[in-house]
């Protein structure tokens, strides 16, 4: 398996982004997480609706917009990721201020262009 991401703000609605995103890093062989509002498994991978306190993540991919990443803030940063991905919609100079200050690196970018493109 490849380093961990975490995919936060999982949906089960096939037709979300963050719905193809975990079918794309189950697909390329990523140890994949996810946490949402509803239960339910994409792809084998089982949505988490409480927050854990996950090991090793290497990347969390962010699908939550700027408004709600606030109650996450401190979550994130206490998993100690080496990135955080801002897909299209999630951007958030406040965040990036606060992922710098804790060495997490960051970049908006879109998870599945990663992937596709062979740089994720």
């Amino acid at each position: 398996m490849k380093k961990k991401t975490l995919v936060l703000g999982a949906s089960l609605k096939p037709n979300r982004y963050s719905n193809y995103a975990i079918q794309r890093l189950v697909a390329n062989k990523f140890e994949t997480v996810a946490f949402g509002l509803k239960k339910g498994d994409i792809s084998g991978i089982l949505i988490d609706t409480e927050l854990l306190p996950y090991k090793d993540v290497h990347t969390v991919t962010l699908y939550l917009n700027s408004k709600r990443q606030k109650d996450y803030y401190n979550y994130v940063v206490s998993l100690k990721p080496e990135r955080v991905i801002f897909n299209p919609g999630t951007e958030n100079p406040e965040f990036y201020k606060i992922l710098k200050e804790n060495n997490i690196l960051f970049e908006a970018a879109c998870t599945l262009v990663l992937l596709s493109t062979n740089q994720y």
